[in-house]
């Protein structure tokens, strides 16, 4: 318990004799107490490994997921009728026979509106893209969800804020029911539907938006923001948070993968500051959405300008290649 010399078969160890000090251990199947092992394992590995790199920054210290809804099930533990669409537990956990939708993968997780199952499939997925000739560098925003280095720009939906009205209800009748009834069960359940909705929404939108940019050109150029830093200021992370650009950078990068459409990231710095005509830093305010460079009379939205020095930035680190051109491998 000292917690020095354990291995990770000492972890899965510890698991059957838990099972046999606990009941509700007991009824789990085995390697689904495995599977929870090897992610514990994997968090404090990982901490140890950025611990020696000695890099500057958080090293990710493992936390106790006191609330984890998610149980991973391996070889047993479960059963797919003859049918196809049902799968049945029957390791005693009380979940029982559940009704497959659409494509899933080999893991059970618990939602506010049910169970979920999923299935993995190992495969080999890749899209035809047919060239475009457009290369874009994009700026991410506030008022703007994105905005090209060619002017166009896509509204942001801001899901969080349009469901506050509808959140600050819900939690108020939560908070007017009596503790550890089932009418506060009920309206907690209400108010995680109504989070989780936001949650799909953001996820959707972010998911549509990503595969229309990559499809649409041939080259892509972003920011490497570290959000994790940007939403420490609490005047906008609640903006930040609920236009979810982290979500639509990932996807952007799968869909990039798939499509084999290059997506560079550039740094942040000075992308906003810089003239896109001339180079000189003309800096600005937040709120001056405008830049207007006094040496070349360039006039034009701050977030197209940032877009434009994205864009180039990334092409001077392809040796001013094309997008076609990177992926013949120039």
């Amino acid at each position: 318990m000292d917690g020095r010399g354990i291995s990770k078969n000492d972890l899965q160890t510890e698991c059957a004799a838990l099972a046999k000090a606990y009941p509700f251990v007991a009824r789990l199947n085995s390697q689904a107490r495995q599977a929870s092992a090897d992610r514990a394992w994997f968090a404090i590995s990982r901490f140890y490994e950025n611990c020696q790199r000695k890099q500057p920054g958080k090293k990710g210290y493992p936390a106790f997921q006191h609330n984890n809804r998610s149980i991973e099930y391996r070889t047993t533990g479960w059963n797919q009728d003859r049918d196809g669409r049902h799968i049945t537990f029957t390791d005693g956990c009380g979940i029982g026979r559940l009704r497959l939708v659409g494509n899933s993968k080999q893991r059970i997780m618990r939602r506010a509106d049910g169970y979920f199952v999923q299935f993995c499939v190992e495969t080999t997925r890749h899209m035809v893209h047919t060239p475009t000739g457009k290369q874009v560098g994009i700026d991410v925003g506030l008022k703007a969800f994105y905005t090209d280095s060619e002017g166009n720009t896509v509204d942001n939906p801001r899901f969080l804020r349009q469901a506050e009205k509808k959140l600050k209800r819900v939690h108020w009748r939560v908070s007017k029911k009596h503790k550890q009834s089932a009418n506060r069960k009920k309206a907690r359940q209400r108010l995680a539907k109504a989070y989780l909705k936001v949650q799909r929404q953001r996820e959707d939108f972010a998911r549509k938006q990503a595969n229309t940019l990559i499809t649409s050109n041939d080259l892509i150029a972003y920011e490497d923001l570290q959000i994790r830093n940007l939403i420490k200021n609490h005047r906008l992370a609640k903006s930040i948070s609920d236009a979810a650009w982290g979500r639509f950078l990932a996807w952007v990068k799968v869909y990039g993968e798939l499509h084999g459409v290059p997506v560079i990231a550039v740094a942040p710095q000075f992308t906003t500051q810089e003239c896109s005509a001339c180079g000189k830093r003309v800096y600005k305010a937040l709120s001056q959405r405008t830049h207007a460079c006094p040496q070349w009379g360039l006039v034009l939205d701050r977030d197209q300008n940032a877009a434009r020095n994205i864009l180039a930035w990334a092409l001077d680190s392809t040796g001013g290649h094309s997008g076609t051109d990177v992926l013949r491998g120039a």
